[in-house]
């Protein structure tokens, strides 16, 4: 008998995260995770941490850690979203903002969880085309659309936008929603959110998954106009008031305390990244300008594809997306000193042996 109950059931095509290996020593380079432990105070934190508190539900308004962000950013608690991670307050925002009968606007090479919340929320989409430098323009995104989300810098290209370009769309959108997803603003990028004092429609997204080293801890929050924030806290409260854990808050206060070792962390993979692209040119690769925590890179001759298969039998794991336009690219997230150096040797081997067997040698 036909299941009839399926022609009601919500369809889909998932996003699909990178692989996440669980078992045996690897160098993993393939989910933009922070090399380097979090703050050390941290640790501490969760030795001491007053377990009483667990049998207790979590503060739904999460208000010591937006009070400390809100302090940390210079702006008022009323203009601080707190979510489950970035992708949970982008989720929410979707959910939120775009209910327009016009198309909300995004490339057509982004973070690729943007259409997937759009076909889940049933909001039509429109995806600009990138420049052949995988660079955006403006002027697609100044025309009627229902809302507009911008990763900058942008991911998995690495490119970023300048301030001032972001802000001509969002001065030229006044009757639509405009979010910026900085999720990796910290590793060089330029943030707009002292635009959001300025613009109403504008809405920052941040992360402590990358520069802040606590991706396992699931915490993302927004920047924005109180009306804005109001409006997803409704919303976030019609659907589940308690979405962050007690520990989460705790320890996402903690971080914001310890600046000095933010920064020495964040300059070590700054450091780290710029080596790398160095090195990758000197073997043949063409490497995109990166104000991010990987870099987005392509081989003059040996194809993405046996270089990410190859990679894998040595243990490493990088980023292939086998989409039109960037299927012969490589996302490399930066580890450390050490991971990059046995990295880049083995990816050496990888191109000679390519060459080799193109040339009818036999390896």
């Amino acid at each position: 008998m036909a299941l009839e109950w399926k022609k009601n059931v919500r369809e889909v095509t998932p996003y699909i995260p990178g692989e996440q290996p669980q078992e045996g020593k690897l160098i993993k380079l393939n989910t933009n995770e922070n090399p380097y432990p979090p703050a050390p105070g941290i640790k501490k934190l969760i030795s001491d941490a007053d377990t009483e508190r667990f049998r207790l539900y979590p503060d739904p308004d999460v208000t010591e850690l937006v009070d400390a962000l809100a302090e940390y950013h210079g702006v008022g608690g009323d203009m601080i979203f707190v979510g489950v991670g970035s992708d949970d307050v982008l989720a929410i925002s979707f959910l939120t903002f775009f209910n327009s009968d016009k198309p909300i606007l995004f490339p057509d090479i982004t973070y690729s969880f943007y259409d997937v919340w759009a076909d889940l929320f049933k909001i039509k989409y429109e995806t600009p085309a990138l420049g052949e430098d995988f660079t955006i323009n403006t002027k697609d995104y100044i025309r009627p659309n229902g809302g507009i989300i911008i990763a900058n810098p942008n991911a998995p290209t690495s490119v970023a936008m300048e301030p001032a370009a972001i802000q001509s769309i969002v001065a030229s959108n006044g009757g639509s929603v405009v979010i910026i997803d900085e999720a990796y603003v910290d590793f060089g990028g330029k943030s707009v959110l002292s635009l959001t004092e300025k613009y109403d429609n504008l809405l920052v997204v941040r992360t402590y998954s990358k520069s802040r080293s606590m991706a396992g801890m699931r915490i993302g929050y927004a920047v924005g106009n109180p009306e804005l924030i109001k409006a997803l806290n409704s919303v976030k409260g019609s659907f589940n008031s308690y979405t962050m854990n007690m520990l989460s808050i705790v320890l996402g206060v903690e971080s914001l305390k310890d600046e000095e070792y933010f920064r020495s962390v964040i300059g070590k993979i700054i450091n780290t990244r710029e080596k790398t692209g160095v090195s990758l040119e000197r073997l043949g690769f063409k490497v995109l300008p990166s104000l991010t925590n990987f870099l987005f890179a392509t081989h003059e001759t040996v194809p993405a594809s046996v270089i990410f298969e190859e990679l894998k039998k040595e243990n490493i794991y990088v980023r292939y997306f086998d989409k039109p336009l960037i299927d012969n690219f490589l996302r490399i997230t930066i580890g450390t000193d050490e991971e990059m150096d046995i990295f880049l040797k083995k990816i050496g081997g990888i191109i000679k042996n390519f060459k080799k067997m193109k040339k009818g040698v036999d390896i």
